[in-house]
């Protein structure tokens, strides 16, 4: 028997809608109920391979984890994968289903609207709660006619709705009030209130600007999440990884320096979130960059994972930083390239099928030749690396046919992956770094004088924390008796309409 869903909705992208979803999975969890997490439809180019065979945003993965579960294509059953600024590929259950320009996926997303209605319908049966997140905003009324992610899926699902807003852009207020006012009349019955997100001082100086919002449009505020800075693994969205700064919260060095990683912040960076088990160590500073001279002093470069490798290996080339990664290397310096960024390092590359660029030549610090397949390989590999046993997951086309180098990696079949040419190293396998006992040989192995990598950092036992801390902040600041009435009983009837409402000329209206 099912107890409800909830759909967590923002003002705009990246106000908290996964973290908020991430906190609600792991307190109803934590409480002993059987949740799940939910994304209709998700842009992102940071992904997993679940135990099902199938691909889904690194997000919900995340979320799952808050529930205690395995990734499943059924939590994220349609995800876009921007190639471009123009088109994008589009994986339906986990699956390639072509790639859309964003004019031709608005004319698919009336079919792919039964697929996820049907997902979700699936999941709530064999779950108590199913915790939804949205996309965007629902109030970017020039896509609401085909909506599948926010009120479009809230009203066929019959879903009530949060609406989570970001203190820390400013007018907070004004984007809660105005997301709703833009809404028309079905889709503002469904909002059910509000979770103000990045909330840093005295909140009794927020009161009165909380009633105010709700004696203007009849809805309550479901709490306030405070500022906390140690929250940072697995962001939703690469743009959260800007330039120059430090990734998360490292520890001072347990040796006398620090280990300064540089990670070229490519343009169709993908899989982002590879570096931050670096990150988690003592005395790590791991930086993104985006030109040359940040990588002069650093210790170890890492070539990350792209969605769009002979383009972002063309970026290389005009920013000057393929010319510094080359220097790097050829003056002893360590390099490691993940997927995309493996695939950079090789002699050549054949793709005909992300770029259509056919041969092109690649950075020629590893003797591999690389060809694109259609077909992507999506795998969840195991083996051994640098004397430790290892596990990841594979998401590219990019096919290894020839390499005269030695393996980084021996897979249980015995096969070798990757490339180890000793200070130039690659592989195909995300999540490498998530091993700790790989990590910590990998750090022996690039430490300059003076840096002594930790002997007990473990990377699972830091996410957990993070899902815990996330489960502390929903239950310490926000109405849980509330929001538990919510999930089982829906929104409550007769919620005032709060004008304009969506505009006359648009498909929301009416």
């Amino acid at each position: 028997m099912s107890r409800g869903a909830l759909l967590v909705a923002g003002t705009t992208s990246d106000a908290g809608k996964s973290v908020l979803v991430t906190g609600l999975c792991r307190w109803l969890a934590r409480t002993g109920v059987k949740v799940a997490p939910f994304k209709a439809q998700n842009m992102s180019n940071n992904s997993v391979v679940t135990p099902d065979g199938g691909e889904i945003g690194r997000a919900q993965a995340m979320q799952a984890a808050a529930c205690g579960l395995e990734p499943s294509v059924r939590f994220n059953p349609v995800l876009l994968k921007p190639g471009s600024d123009r088109s994008s590929q589009v994986v339906v259950l986990g699956q390639v289903d072509g790639t859309v320009s964003a004019r031709s996926y608005a004319e698919r997303k009336g079919a792919l609207l039964s697929t996820v209605v049907d997902t979700l319908a699936g999941l709530r049966r064999d779950y108590d709660v199913v915790v939804c997140e949205g996309a965007g905003s629902p109030a970017e009324i020039n896509l609401r006619v085909n909506d599948i992610a926010n009120m479009g899926l809230a009203r066929a699902a019959g879903l009530p709705v949060l609406v989570v807003g970001d203190i820390d852009r400013g007018g907070v207020l004004a984007h809660l009030f105005g997301t709703l006012a833009l809404l028309d009349a079905a889709d503002q019955a469904l909002v059910a209130g509000f979770v103000i997100n990045k909330f840093r001082g005295d909140q009794s100086l927020l009161e009165p600007g909380l009633r105010q919002l709700r004696a203007l449009t009849g809805r309550p505020s479901y709490g306030v999440l405070p500022f906390d800075d140690r929250l940072w693994l697995d962001a939703e969205d690469s743009l959260s990884y800007v330039a120059d700064g430090v990734v998360g919260r490292p520890p001072p060095p347990v040796g006398a320096r620090w280990l300064r990683v540089a990670v070229p912040r490519l343009p169709r960076i993908s899989n982002a979130t590879d570096v931050e088990a670096l990150a988690c160590e003592p005395g790590v500073a791991v930086r993104y960059v985006t030109e040359p001279s940040r990588l002069a002093d650093a210790d170890l470069v890492v070539l990350p994972g792209s969605k769009s490798t002979v383009a972002d290996l063309d970026w290389l080339r005009r920013t000057g930083l393929a010319d510094a990664v080359v220097a790097h290397a050829r003056g002893g310096g360590p390099v490691l390239g993940i997927c995309g960024g493996y695939q950079m390092l090789a002699r050549g590359l054949v793709d005909d099928v992300e770029s259509g660029r056919g041969a092109v030549a690649g950075l020629g610090l590893l003797d591999v030749e690389i060809h694109f397949e259609e077909r992507k390989r999506l795998a969840r590999p195991v083996g051994h690396a640098l004397g430790h046993p290892v596990h990841g997951y594979e998401i590219h086309h990019g096919r290894v046919l020839h390499s005269g180098e030695s393996p980084l990696v021996t897979g249980a079949d015995g096969v070798g992956e990757g490339a180890d040419a000793g200070g130039v190293l690659g592989t195909h396998w995300h999540g490498l770094l998530e091993n700790d006992g790989f990590r910590r040989a990998l750090l022996h192995r690039v430490a300059p004088a003076g840096f002594t990598p930790a002997a007990d950092t473990c990377f699972a036992d830091v996410r957990a924390a993070q899902l815990d801390l996330l489960g502390d902040l929903v239950e310490r600041h926000l109405d849980t008796d509330a929001l538990w009435r919510l999930i089982e009983h829906g929104a409550p009837p007769g919620l005032p309409f709060v004008p304009p409402g969506a505009p006359a000329t648009s498909p929301a209206a009416g």
